[in-house]
């Protein structure tokens, strides 16, 4: 009798040692699953500004990079600003990624962002990030004058070559440019007349001479490009890179042209959404975008801007930004008065 429960302790102490093992064996196969070796798993949303290809593309590369899923909602900065102020109270996304950096101000004023320095960041030059981590540069794009071969050809025209050239009675009804209260782009250009002019007032007096010449203001800052192009304007104010963009998909007709007297840029930056349920996530994100990788896989899929990390090589079509006439663009202050000026311009000019 006492021989068998012997026996039964040890089959006992067996079966439990067994089962301990097995557990470990279980967990460490579970924590495998769920990404805990360096891949976090999960899926967030982004906003997106990058014109459509890139921004595929850009979604596909982090989650096979990273093994976190992207879904993305594309639209114009102006769009995203305020698709993220509506949603406020309940953020239905959790990443801003492209689209000038003065929205990216704006938003930041309005407490729409939360700060993330990301160690990628020492790569890039400070002038292309917020010193407080809400925002960060990931390329750099100047604007420039699309012009159509034929009508210029057909008009006995040059293309222009300065803000004035515009003005021209002969591109009356003819350029076609984005509207500042729906585009990064769009504001980006009107920053710079302001600046370009000498004043405030100078800059306005200007632009609303050049309203009559406008055939239309649409909401993409890129759509002018495609519409010259396709022969429907003879001149469009857009950023450089979606010009060379639609030149290299087949729009030979475009002639660029960069304004002599003095042409503006944006900073395309990337900020994570206050409210986001998915930091660590949207963290991942911010590093991957602004890694070399990340940065390079625009030249692949035909996105020609500049680039901000130092370590990445930057297309080859890009515009030379040492080569062309930039003011000083604060994108500080051109965040802080975005308003504002949006708002004048559609009281004054529109």
């Amino acid at each position: 009798m006492d021989m068998k429960k012997k026996w039964i302790s040890s089959f006992t102490a067996l079966a439990l040692v067994a089962a301990m093992i097995t557990g470990c064996n279980s967990n460490s196969s579970s924590e495998s699953k769920s990404g805990t070796e360096g891949k976090p798993t999960g899926k967030i949303t982004v906003y997106i500004g990058l014109q459509e290809d890139h921004a595929v593309a850009a979604m596909k590369k982090f989650t096979a990079d990273t093994g976190i899923e992207a879904e993305m909602i594309r639209m114009s900065a102006g769009e995203i600003l305020a698709k993220v102020r509506a949603e406020k109270d309940n953020p239905k996304a959790d990443v801003w990624y492209g689209g000038p950096a003065d929205t990216y101000v704006q938003a930041v004023s309005e407490g729409l962002l939360e700060p993330y320095k990301s160690p990628i960041a020492d790569k890039i030059d400070a002038k292309y990030k917020d010193p407080d981590g809400y925002w960060t540069g990931v390329y750099v794009g100047a604007v420039g004058f699309a012009s159509n071969k034929e009508f210029l050809e057909k008009k006995g025209l040059e293309a222009p070559k300065k803000w004035e050239d515009l003005l021209n009675p002969a591109f009356k009804g003819e350029v076609v440019m984005a509207d500042p209260a729906s585009s990064g782009t769009a504001y980006t250009a009107l920053y710079t007349v302001l600046n370009v002019m000498g004043s405030e007032d100078k800059g306005f007096e200007y632009l609303t001479k050049l309203h009559p010449q406008v055939q239309q203001y649409t909401t993409s800052g890129a759509a002018p490009g495609r519409m010259v192009g396709m022969g429907e304007a003879g001149v469009g104010i857009l950023f450089a890179h979606d010009i060379i963009k639609y030149q290299e998909e087949g729009f030979k007709n475009l002639v660029l042209t960069i304004p002599e007297d003095g042409t503006g840029y944006e900073t395309g930056a990337i900020g994570i959404i206050k409210g986001s349920k998915n930091q660590e996530l949207s963290q991942k994100f911010v590093d991957w975008t602004l890694s070399p990788e990340a940065q390079e896989l625009g030249k692949t899929v035909g996105s020609f801007q500049n680039i901000t990390n130092s370590d990445a090589v930057g297309p080859e079509q890009a515009v030379k930004l040492d080569e062309i006439n930039t003011i000083d663009y604060d994108v500080a202050e051109a965040g802080k008065q975005r308003q504002r000026l949006i708002d004048k311009w559609s009281t004054e000019v529109k």
